[in-house]
C-alpha cells in the first residue's frame, strides 16, 4: 500500500517541490507552457504581491511513498466574501498526478484551513482570484493554451469532480482567422456606422511614450466596466498599480484600441501577443537573459489573445465594442497576425458569446469553475 503524506508548505525545500512539481508532472506534454517562475512565485504567496496584502494563503504538497505528486492553494478572499455577503473560500494551483487518493487529501487540506478560517463553501481553480488565472480545462487539449490561460491534463476534471465539486459557470475561448474579418454580418457594420452617428467618438492607439500611464487608464477601466460581471471583485489600489506596471511591458499599441467620448476615455479593447511559444523558449525564466528573448522575439508572434473589451457601464449595449475592434483589425492584420483567441468569455454572457458565433468564431476550448459546500 502507497504511503501518502500531506505537508503544509514552509521551508524553503517544500516551495520548491511545490513550484517543481508540474515541469517532472507535465513532461514530455508538447501542449504545456510553463509559467512565468517569478510571476507564480507571486501569485501563490512565495512572494510579495498585493493580493496578499489583504487576503490570506496557505499552500499544501501530498507525497506518495516520499515523492511530491500533488500541490494546492487554499485562498481566503475577504474582497469577494464583503461584495457578495458570502463565507467562501478558494482553492488554486491544484496540480496532481492521476491519483484519486493523493487528490483527495489535497482537497481535504484545503478545506479544513477554510474552514478553520470560518469558510462554508469553496471555489475554484482560482489562481489566485477572478482577476488572474482561472477555471479548470474540460475541453479543448489538442493545443497550447494562449498567454495567461490555464491547462491540465484531461484528467483533472474526474478528480475535481470525484470530491463532490459542481460546475458553476464555465469559460469558453473562440478563436477567429483574422483573413475573415471582410466577411463578417452586414449587421455589425450597420451598427458600427449607426455608433460612429450617434457619438462624438475619437478612436486611437495606445501612446507607445506613454504605456505606463496607458496601462494604469486600462485598469481603471476594468475596475469601473466589470462591476456587474459573474464573481467580479474590483482590483485594489495596490493591485492595479501592480498589474498596470508588469502590463505596460507588454502592450503592443497595435492590438490596442482607446474609445474616447466627448474627449473622455470610456473603453479599451486590448490584445496581449501570445508570448506563449517564446516562454515555452525560455522555459519560463526570464532572468538572466529570457525577457530579452521576450522583447526582441515579439515581432515573430503571429497569435493575439483579445484579453479584454472593456466599455463603462453607461455606454454598454450600443456597439462600441465592435466599434473598438474594427478600429484595431487593421493595424492588427498589417503587422501580421493571422489569428485571434478571444478569451475568456463567461458561459452567462450571451451577448458576448453570441456575436463572436454570428462573427464566425469557432469555440476552441472550455474552462469550469466548481462550487462546494464545506
Amino acid at each position: 500500500m502507497p504511503k501518502y503524506e500531506i505537508q503544509v508548505v514552509t521551508t524553503r525545500s517544500q516551495k520548491r517541490e511545490f513550484m517543481e512539481l508540474i515541469w517532472r508532472l507535465y513532461k514530455g506534454d508538447p501542449n504545456w507552457i510553463p509559467p512565468l517562475r517569478s510571476n507564480q512565485q507571486e501569485l501563490v504567496g512565495f512572494k510579495k504581491h498585493p493580493f496578499y496584502e489583504r487576503n490570506k494563503v496557505r499552500t499544501f504538497i501530498v507525497l506518495r511513498d516520499g515523492l511530491t505528486v500533488g500541490r494546492i492553494a487554499a485562498i481566503v478572499n475577504y474582497g469577494h466574501n464583503e461584495r457578495y455577503e458570502e463565507k467562501r473560500g478558494f482553492f488554486g494551483f491544484f496540480d496532481c498526478e492521476d491519483d484519486s487518493e493523493a487528490a483527495r487529501l489535497l482537497f481535504d487540506a484545503a478545506a479544513d484551513y477554510l474552514r478553520s478560517e470560518g469558510m462554508t463553501d469553496v471555489r475554484g481553480p482560482c489562481n489566485p482570484s477572478l482577476n488572474y488565472e482561472l477555471g479548470c480545462l474540460v475541453k479543448g487539449f489538442d493545443t497550447p493554451p494562449s498567454f495567461m490561460m490555464t491547462y491540465n491534463w484531461p484528467y483533472y476534471e474526474k478528480l475535481i469532480e470525484e470530491y463532490g465539486f459542481e460546475k458553476t459557470q464555465d469559460l469558453y475561448a473562440f478563436e477567429g482567422r483574422l483573413a475573415n474579418i471582410k466577411d463578417l454580418n452586414p449587421k455589425f457594420y450597420f451598427v458600427i456606422e449607426e455608433v460612429k452617428r450617434r457619438f462624438n467618438l475619437n478612436l486611437r492607439k495606445a501612446d507607445k511614450n506613454k504605456l505606463g500611464k496607458e496601462a494604469a487608464l486600462f485598469v481603471e477601466i476594468y475596475n469601473k466596466a466589470l462591476v456587474s460581471t459573474w464573481g467580479f471583485v474590483p482590483l485594489s489600489p495596490a493591485e492595479a498599480q501592480h498589474i498596470a506596471g508588469s502590463m505596460k511591458l507588454l502592450i503592443d499599441p497595435d492590438c490596442t484600441t482607446i474609445i474616447e467620448v466627448d474627449n473622455k476615455p470610456v473603453g479599451i479593447a486590448l490584445g496581449l501577443l501570445d508570448f506563449n511559444p517564446l516562454i515555452k523558449q525560455i522555459d519560463g525564466r526570464l532572468f538572466p537573459f529570457g525577457f530579452l528573448k521576450l522583447l526582441f522575439g515579439r515581432k515573430s508572434i503571429k497569435r493575439v489573445r483579445l484579453m479584454s473589451n472593456n466599455i463603462l457601464p453607461e455606454f454598454q449595449r450600443w456597439g462600441l465594442g465592435l466599434v473598438a475592434l474594427d478600429h484595431m483589425m487593421p493595424d492588427v492584420v498589417a503587422r501580421g497576425i493571422h489569428e485571434c483567441e478571444f478569451s475568456w468569455v463567461l458561459e452567462s454572457n450571451h451577448l458576448s458569446r453570441g456575436s463572436l458565433e454570428r462573427a464566425g468564431a469557432e469555440l476552441i476550448k472550455t474552462y469550469r469553475v466548481y462550487d462546494r459546500k464545506l
